[in-house]
């Protein structure tokens, strides 16, 4: 190791991380998708909420955390995978409770989303939107809903609207589902990736005590 190795090394800059944006993304997504269709009182409103917000919150405390310690990035990032595979289970679980098909990995609108490279709750949105008319006046072919695209009724006055309330259809929660689940899919990915990386890391250069350490050693044999 270079003698000159900062005792605390660079952290933070969790906003540039594709993992925390695609993260923030299904949080905005999930708190839009609760609020439309999941009852205000239900439990798993709350739930999904809190598991959505907690992906986003422990990967940004990871990455503050990683200047004096490794050990707590990787115990952090790991919590926000955790949290989000939760909210996995979530959607999934909408999905079956409902009667509505969930995509299957090959299914071709799953690659489609992905490469629209979706910043923004609203682009979600629009996508959605835009898988909706297309499909609404035929066969949705590989997505095997039952009904007009497989959907259901929502509660009275939701939607997942694109800022307008004219003619925003509102009835299509299985489309708003699956997309959620493949931005988690995303984000878990990611997020998997950075685990590898940090671990990495931290058995080759160590932590905050390592470098302590080597500082330390450094300086005796310096005077």
């Amino acid at each position: 190791m270079a003698q000159n190795e900062p005792l605390i090394q660079k952290h933070g800059g969790y906003r540039s991380l594709r993992s925390f944006q695609i993260a923030q993304l299904v949080y905005d997504v999930t708190v839009r998708f609760c609020a439309r269709y999941i009852g205000p009182r239900s439990r798993t409103h709350d739930q999904m909420v809190q598991a959505a917000r907690s992906g986003v919150q422990n990967i940004a405390e990871g990455s503050q955390a990683s200047g004096t310690s490794k050990k707590t990035e990787l115990k952090l990032t790991n919590v926000a995978r955790a949290s989000l595979e939760e909210l996995r289970l979530d959607y999934e679980d909408f999905l079956r409770q409902h009667k509505l098909a969930q995509w299957t990995a090959t299914d071709p609108r799953r690659q489609e989303l992905i490469d629209r490279r979706c910043a923004t709750v609203n682009d979600v949105a629009a996508w959605v939107r835009e898988v909706y008319e297309r499909e609404r006046g035929g066969h949705c072919g590989q997505s095997g809903l039952s009904g007009p695209c497989g959907q259901v009724a929502p509660h009275a006055g939701s939607s997942l609207s694109t800022g307008s309330t004219k003619s925003t259809p509102s009835t299509y929660p299985a489309l708003a589902a699956n997309a959620a689940l493949v931005l988690i899919a995303v984000a878990c990915s990611l997020l998997s990736r950075q685990l590898a990386a940090q671990a990495k890391a931290f058995e080759q250069e160590g932590g905050f005590t390592e470098r302590l350490y080597r500082t330390r050693t450094n300086r005796r044999q310096s005077q």
